[in-house]
This record gives structure tokens, sequence and C-alpha cells, in this order.
């Protein structure tokens, strides 16, 4: 499991890009980050429902998994290093 999300950064990268920005202006993501935190971007003071939390999901997913493939690269390289 952690070779594949080591490998597979480059998937990772392109889903961020495309599905993580989606609606690209402004990026959809950033709107529901801030309307989760409160700052409300959207029009109407509506509390989240159930939908936009699997839509924030969506379009977060992509972007945790880069984060996790390149920390894992990083481990990855740093523990090579070490052992030189």
């Amino acid at each position: 499991m952690k070779q594949q999300l080591r490998d597979n950064w480059k998937l990772f990268l392109i889903a961020s890009l495309t599905l993580g920005l989606a609606p690209f202006n402004p990026p959809h993501i950033w709107g529901k980050i801030q309307w989760i935190l409160g700052g409300n971007a959207f029009s109407g003071e509506n509390a989240m429902q159930s939908q936009d939390y699997f839509d924030l999901l969506l379009h977060g997913l992509p972007w945790i998994l880069l984060l996790i493939s390149a920390i894992l690269n990083l481990l990855s390289k740093l523990a090579k290093t070490d052992s030189e």
C-alpha cells in the first residue's frame, strides 16, 4: 500500500490539478474551505449540508493523497541518505 501511494504521485498531481481545483475560477475547494472556516464565500448564511461535506471530500481527496505521497517519498529519500 505504501509503495502504491509513493509511486502514484503523478496521478495524484493530475487529479489535484483537475478534480481538486474544478471549477477553476475560483477553485471550488477553496470556497468550501472558507465556508468551513466561517468566511462563507457562498450566497446566504446556510450551514453546510451533508452533500457539501461529501463534495469537500471528493475535491479534497486528491490533495490529501498527493500530500501523503510527497511525505512518503521524502521519508524514503531521507532513509536512503541516512543509510549511506
